[in-house]
C-alpha cells in the first residue's frame, strides 16, 4: 500500500484515521469498528463493503 495515499485517506463514515493491518489487508476504523478490504492494493472504501469488528479487534 502506497504510504502517501494512506496519509490521505480517512473512513467515510465518520472522517477519522484508518490504521493499515498488512497481515489481513484491511484499513480499520477503530472510531466506527469497520474494517475496510484492501483488494489488489487498491482499498474499498464503501461501507457495505466494510466488515464489523468485534471489541476485541477493535482495541488492538
Amino acid at each position: 500500500m502506497d504510504a502517501r495515499l494512506l496519509e490521505i485517506l480517512v473512513c467515510p463514515v465518520c472522517k477519522g484515521p484508518l490504521d493499515f493491518r498488512k497481515a489481513s489487508h484491511e484499513l480499520v476504523c477503530k472510531a466506527c469498528k469497520l474494517a475496510y478490504p484492501v483488494r489488489d492494493d487498491i482499498p474499498v472504501m464503501l461501507e457495505d463493503e466494510a466488515r464489523q469488528l468485534s471489541h476485541e479487534e477493535a482495541a488492538s
